[in-house]
């Protein structure tokens, strides 16, 4: 039976609940093996986290960066670089990071339903399953053998066979490339990922029984990303609910249930136990990127970013998520680099103009500032 705990709580401790678990924030120094034994290196921290939110890359380099300790924006295109990463569409249309093993049972678990959530769109754009098989074997002959590929030079090999790629028929055929296991992105070229064959990419790929993967992923979700609640899960992969709350009966059993606010959140018994002595994070202020999981891996932020704040992060509802500054576990405005080289500085902008940065946040946040500026290279 799960356990069930009922302290007193407020948001802020439920974020910092999250940052730790997210791996943002350390752990109180333990005998090993009374805490979560986490691999810190770039590609344990993305297997750790499941899957990171990387439809923007500079971000989503940060983004691990952040969780990495000691690592550099190096470090980060290195494991993409060599595959110890990748970057593809697991859940949601999104692009996020994952690790390689990971990758094709994610896929065997949402690709259908994805596929059939755009089938109208891909219509409009008049992409028939003939014209998939067609534009897949041109695309594997282009990289057989090793080969690498930009999306412009593909789009190319398309439009010369007749596979035309203008107004986004491109990108959706080759998106379907990529949730079928055909294609992976791989390497970084400057800025742009080149596309490689999956199988030669990802050798070995885990391919767990449907209930055991949808398993696995729930109990990964709330280990990294905990507090958090069923929806939130079933929101964050777009599997059906009703998979979710069949699934979550073989795990929940390892997870500790936490009511707040008339709402179970579920979390892992390593996070939980934070509770018996003080949450780490109290005083931390971060520097996170646009798109972060703290942010985005939950369907209801509220409980990190107050709503009056939504349109801040993202102005008009644009979809582009800005970078945000987060104190002791909760959203309280965005920053920017400003400048370059020597004097590049990193500015906030706070919500509240009216509540500046005492003398310990400003501290915090100028070593935040430093990491990041570290982080670069800078």
């Amino acid at each position: 039976m799960a356990a069930k705990m009922r302290n007193r709580l407020d948001r802020r401790t439920l974020g910092r609940l999250r940052l730790a678990s997210q791996r943002l924030v350390p752990y109180p120094a333990a005998p090993r093996g009374l805490g979560p034994d986490v691999d810190g290196s770039v590609a344990g921290t993305v297997r750790w986290m499941t899957a990171m939110q990387a439809q923007d890359l500079q971000a989503a380099l940060w983004a691990v960066g952040s969780r990495a300790p000691g690592s550099g924006l190096a470090d980060v295109r290195s494991a993409l670089d060599s595959g110890a990463v990748v970057r593809s569409w697991p859940m949601r249309g999104t692009l996020h990071l994952v690790a390689p093993e990971d990758l094709h049972w994610m896929l065997d678990l949402t690709a259908e339903r994805l596929t059939k959530s755009i089938a109208s769109r891909h219509r409009e754009l008049g992409i028939t399953w003939p014209d998939i098989e067609k534009s897949r074997d041109l695309a594997l002959e282009r990289v057989a053998g090793g080969g690498a590929v930009s999306r412009a030079e593909l789009f190319q090999v398309f439009d010369a066979a007749g596979q035309a790629t203008q107004g986004q028929r491109g990108i959706h055929i080759l998106g379907t490339l990529c949730r079928h296991g055909w294609l992976v992105q791989g390497p970084l070229a400057g800025n742009q990922q080149l596309l490689v064959d999956f199988q030669s990419w990802i050798p070995v790929s885990r391919r767990p029984a449907r209930e055991e993967a949808v398993a696995e992923f729930l109990l990964r979700y709330f280990r990294s990303h905990g507090p958090a609640t069923i929806r939130d899960f079933a929101w964050w992969t777009q599997l059906p609910l009703t998979d979710v709350r069949a699934a979550f009966e073989d795990v929940k059993d390892q997870l500790v249930e936490l009511e707040f606010g008339g709402t179970s959140y579920w979390m892992s018994a390593e996070t939980a136990s934070l509770l018996d002595d003080r949450v780490p994070g109290q005083r931390s202020v971060l520097l996170l990127p646009g798109f972060d999981e703290f942010v985005l891996g939950y369907t209801d932020r509220s409980l990190v970013l107050k709503p009056e704040y939504f349109n801040r992060i993202v102005p008009g509802g644009n979809g582009v998520f800005k970078k945000t500054v987060v104190a002791g576990g909760e959203v309280i405005g965005t920053w920017a680099r400003e400048g370059s080289g020597a004097r590049a500085a990193v500015v906030p902008d706070l919500f509240d103009g009216t509540k500046p940065l005492g003398a310990t946040a400003r501290a915090a946040f100028a070593r935040a500032a430093r990491r990041y500026q570290a982080f670069l290279g800078a």
